[in-house]
């Protein structure tokens, strides 16, 4: 059995540094991070109970570990609602097709000049409007946006921020396998991620967990330029997993000005798909 405890207490405690908890940073040291006995310390439990929760032989440690744990290990809310996934029972995860919600497609056409566009569990495209396949190629259905973000060098002329969204999509993947560890799909595509491409493998193996937040995006578009967008993400109810993210430009920007012209330009939404039409 995986113990996915014990890797994530690892991979955390060795990105912790001594000096930001309090203890002297010793030369002697061989490898980063805290020792077992220092976070134990820091967590208010023995070294020994520790020792057994990251070697994987107890399993279930209570709240209030778990409470002081993040605190010790400085986690952040997502990531530490991400290790509480990993102690109680997971989401079963689903291999079934995907259909986007009814309705969906018609509310984000009515949008003409607002990117918009609704992914699923494992972050397929469900459904986009023609403005945001404009602003994005990869936003038009059937695209599975992890894979375009780490495998397509389209992605990094698009963004010129990649490097630093790739820390967050990592982290939203990660939280993914965290509430469904036995969801095919999403180990596939860890696999496959990690063998191509060397920085979704690193920023793996730091065990950061992340769920889609309104954050702001720039976009180096090829034809309309500069756009700094505001993306805003909304669970999409009665449907699993189904995620609205809608893009929106500051009034009266520049960005608001390209997009209008962008909205202008653009063409019908891009492999629209018949109302319930699965994407697998």
């Amino acid at each position: 059995m995986t113990n996915r405890l014990g890797e994530f207490l690892r991979a955390r405690r060795g990105l912790v540094r001594p000096a930001d908890a309090g203890l002297p940073d010793l030369a002697e040291r061989r490898v980063p991070g805290l020792r077992r006995d220092e976070l134990a310390a820091l967590a208010g439990v023995s070294p020994e109970y520790y020792t057994r929760l990251e070697q994987g032989r107890d399993r279930n440690p209570s709240e209030q570990v778990l409470t002081s744990l993040a605190r010790a290990l400085r986690l952040d809310a997502d990531t530490e609602a991400h290790l509480r996934q990993l102690v109680h029972s997971p989401r079963t995860g689903s291999a079934g097709p995907e259909r986007l919600a009814p309705g969906m497609q018609e509310l984000i056409e009515a949008w003409p000049d607002t990117p918009a566009l609704v992914w699923g569990r494992h972050l397929d495209v469900l459904g986009a409007n023609a403005l945001a396949v404009a602003l994005a190629p990869r936003y038009a259905r059937g695209t599975n946006l992890f894979r375009s973000f780490f495998l397509d060098p389209a992605s990094r002329a698009l963004h010129p921020d990649w490097e630093a969204m790739a820390v967050d999509v990592t982290a939203i993947l990660r939280r993914l396998v965290g509430a469904a560890p036995d969801d095919g799909r999403l180990t596939g595509l860890v696999a496959e991620l990690t063998a191509g491409s060397t920085a979704f493998a690193r920023h793996w193996d730091r065990h950061d967990a992340r769920r889609t937040t309104t954050a702001v995006k720039r976009f180096t578009h090829p034809v309309a330029g500069e756009l700094e967008l505001a993306k805003h993400a909304f669970t999409v109810p009665g449907a699993d997993e189904q995620t609205l993210v809608v893009y929106r430009a500051e009034p009266g920007s520049p960005a608001a000005d390209r997009l209008r012209w962008l909205a202008a330009s653009a063409g019908p939404a891009h492999d629209r798909p018949a109302t319930g039409a699965p994407v697998t």
